[in-house]
């Protein structure tokens, strides 16, 4: 124990160990925040959709050769948040079946651009296309190369977040819980779930490079489903969620530096055994009733 504990010291005298730290928790705060939201409001699959899009997006600027892929990134997200909230609500055509047409169109599209422009010899593509794709859709070593730059950028955009979801908090807790009632009241319901949507994709955006575009949205799901198992208030749910995203976080960032895993099936890892968990309290306090 005290080896791993001074390997840790060790560890985080490096600036990038510190970086990679502040911006994983930065974005398990952002993510908790709206997940809860998302999962009430049964809109769980924009998270993984806008996820799959931001891959193909990640495919267009890499094959294009464009240094701040962000430019392309975020949107192209962003516009594709709106169009699956538009085309959702079409009566032509479901929600599901949005998500399909252009989350996994965006997913095919974008590995197939990657192979055809390694096939066709393109110096920016590096040789080992495969592994490049696994990287990014499943998380690597990536957030320990972050510089000082991406730190800023990822507490700018964490602040606007945060900032966003304070300041229109009553707005989001009556849409989330009775959308009909909140547009009786005058609540605007339209545009907050096209704030949650954007705000949503910024997020998506953020976190890639940290856990891999497949495994956002289980980033975003998996702390409000666990402290859903246990609190009922809003609220509390809430402040539960920010807690266990921030402490499966820094547990998944930790052991990947000591053990060497992927960062982000590590992090999703403790999400998974934090929910187990929860299940158990969940089951012990209603057979205690």
């Amino acid at each position: 124990m005290s080896e791993m504990i001074d390997k840790l010291q060790l560890y985080f005298q490096y600036p990038y160990v510190r970086y990679a730290m502040i911006v994983g928790l930065l974005i398990a705060l952002c993510s908790s925040l709206l997940g809860v939201t998302l999962v009430m409001k049964r809109f769980s699959f924009i998270g993984d959709g806008l996820s799959h899009v931001a891959f193909g997006a990640m495919a267009v600027a890499t094959v294009t050769g464009i240094t701040n892929n962000m430019l392309i990134i975020m949107p192209v997200t962003i516009i594709s948040a709106v169009l699956l909230l538009r085309t959702g609500s079409n009566t032509k055509i479901k929600g599901d079946a949005a998500v399909a047409m252009i989350s996994v169109g965006a997913l095919a599209l974008g590995y197939m651009m990657m192979n055809i422009a390694a096939q066709s010899g393109n110096k920016r593509m590096t040789s080992n296309v495969s592994a490049d794709v696994c990287s990014t859709l499943f998380g690597s070593t990536s957030i320990l190369t972050l510089s000082l730059t991406d730190v800023w950028i990822c507490v700018a955009m964490s602040i606007v977040v945060v900032t966003v979801f304070l300041v229109f908090y009553n707005k989001i807790f009556a849409v989330t819980f009775d959308e009909n009632f909140a547009k009786a009241t005058g609540v605007r319901s339209d545009m907050y779930n096209l704030l949650i949507a954007v705000v949503i994709a910024v997020i998506i955006v953020i976190a890639m490079n940290f856990v891999g575009s497949l495994l956002i949205s289980a980033l975003i799901i998996f702390p409000a489903l666990s402290a859903m198992r246990v609190f009922k208030s809003f609220r509390s749910v809430i402040i539960c969620s920010v807690i266990i995203s921030l402490i499966c976080a820094a547990t998944g960032i930790i052991v990947s530096i000591l053990v060497g895993t992927p960062v982000g099936s590590t992090i999703v890892s403790a999400d998974i055994c934090v929910f187990f968990i929860f299940s158990l309290i969940s089951m012990a306090l209603k057979r205690g009733k």
